[in-house]
């Protein structure tokens, strides 16, 4: 079943981290968002499969964007 992972806050594409195709465990690192000078971690929800990479680095996202797509 596919999994979203969604923005948490609005700030720009600081770091992908992750790359399709890529295993990850629960709490790992998928993407680094920058928001008024402070870096923020977006992290696995669960363990899976970067099935999809929704962003690039460089783009700024508003809060709720999807981001990435993980599966089983």
């Amino acid at each position: 079943m596919a999994q979203e992972v969604e923005a948490h806050i609005t700030g720009t594409v600081w770091k992908i981290v992750v790359e399709v195709g890529d295993e990850v465990d629960e709490g790992d690192d998928l993407i680094i968002l920058e928001s008024m000078k402070m870096e923020m971690p977006v992290e696995a929800p669960a363990s899976g499969t970067v099935e999809e990479i929704h962003v690039e680095e460089g783009e700024a996202v508003d809060e709720d964007d999807l981001l990435i797509t993980m599966g089983d």
